[in-house]
């Protein structure tokens, strides 16, 4: 696959009668008109340009919150995206506002069963948040994963990331167990069928 092409395709993003979690599709949250509402933002892979912009949103999401950005450590991923995303499998996207790189968001396979993958790096500016633009993106990872063959979807945040949390919760992505990334103290799992 290319690493430059577009992402958001919006026939990736299931309709509701696709959407199947266990719950009464009517459950889930509306699916709001994504061309017209997110028309401002461009969602593309990673390119090497990007990684210092990349880190930077990353860097500075996680202090508004209190928590430490560790190039060194969890958030090394983020700065070799070619190991850690491209030559697993992967992939790891940037969301643009114009020429202002505003979000990050990626999955690679992941080590917790079968057809299995974990998000990571999902964030957002506090400019563009609020919007459900970090929902759209969300959906169309989902769509993407699925589309590739995978299965099950795992993630891990921390509590202090009330957004994060009460997105992933009203995904319908269940509380599971397992942390392995020291700052998060919270894992949610999802199946897609």
């Amino acid at each position: 696959m290319s690493h430059d092409s577009l992402i958001p395709d919006p026939s990736l993003v299931p309709s509701h009668s696709e959407r199947s979690s266990g719950s009464e599709a009517s459950d889930y949250p509306p699916v709001p008109d994504y061309q017209d509402q997110f028309r401002q933002y461009h969602i593309r892979s990673w390119q090497p340009l990007d990684r210092q912009a990349a880190g930077s949103v990353i860097a500075t999401v996680l202090a508004e919150y209190g928590l430490g950005w560790e190039p060194e450590g969890s958030d090394r991923d983020a700065l070799e995206v070619e190991a850690h995303y491209w030559q697993t499998g992967g992939e790891f996207w940037v969301v643009f506002d114009g020429e202002t790189l505003v979000g990050t968001a990626g999955y690679y396979p992941a080590h917790r069963g079968e057809k299995a993958v974990e998000i990571r790096k999902m964030y957002l500016r506090p400019s563009a948040r609020g919007q459900g633009l970090g929902r759209y993106l969300l959906r169309q990872l989902e769509a993407r994963i699925q589309q590739r063959g995978f299965r099950h979807i795992w993630v891990e945040t921390a509590s202090v990331l009330k957004e994060a949390v009460q997105l992933y919760e009203t995904s319908y992505y269940l509380p599971a167990e397992g942390v392995e990334t020291a700052r998060c103290d919270r894992i949610y799992q999802k199946t897609l069928t």
